[in-house]
């Protein structure tokens, strides 16, 4: 299956985020905007939620928080109880560095794995470029158009109304 977009191309970042203000004011749906760097402020604009990464984050460095004091609790306190440094069996200051270490390794790869389910990234994923300066210098728009719904001609004059520089149109197989 095939989709048809119209896609604004935009050399300012600050032009881009007026355009995405005005043309979703005007109750134009826009597919996504692709950019060479990370533009402040654009997911506001483009009404992107927030994500819910941290919260796994925070859970994923909980389990791996209470993997590493149980692992070590059980290790030196029950399984093989050894007295190094006439410390206790089980004495958490020196847990601390390994106890450290585990949350962060359990937070980073529960962020990870999430973010690729739920992008549904996987490596046999084919990725389509809409337009390859948006790797470089410029800014691209795309909005979906829909056959009978859309009006491609009020939709080149909306974006060049709002400070595209270019407007194509791109066909890509879904």
């Amino acid at each position: 299956m095939n989709k048809k977009f119209i896609l604004g191309i935009y050399d300012d970042e600050d032009v881009l985020l007026t355009a995405i203000e005005n043309i979703r004011a005007g109750g134009t749906k826009i597919y996504d905007v692709f950019s060479p760097f990370p533009v402040h402020g654009i997911d506001d604009v483009l009404g992107i939620k927030r994500s819910r990464l941290p919260i796994v984050a925070f859970f994923a460095g909980l389990t791996g928080m209470s993997f590493a004091l149980w692992m070590q609790i059980w290790m030196m306190g029950f399984d093989w109880p050894m007295i190094i440094g006439g410390k206790p069996h089980i004495a958490l200051p020196s847990f601390i560095p390994v106890t450290f270490e585990l949350t962060v390794l359990f937070s980073a790869f529960g962020m990870v794995i999430t973010f690729f389910i739920v992008s549904k990234l996987k490596p046999s994923m084919k990725v389509n470029v809409f337009d390859k300066r948006s790797t470089d210098d410029k800014f691209v728009m795309a909005i979906e158009v829909k056959e009978g719904e859309t009006d491609v001609a009020a939709l080149n004059d909306l974006l060049r109304s709002n400070g595209a520089i270019e407007v194509n149109e791109k066909e890509v197989v879904k």
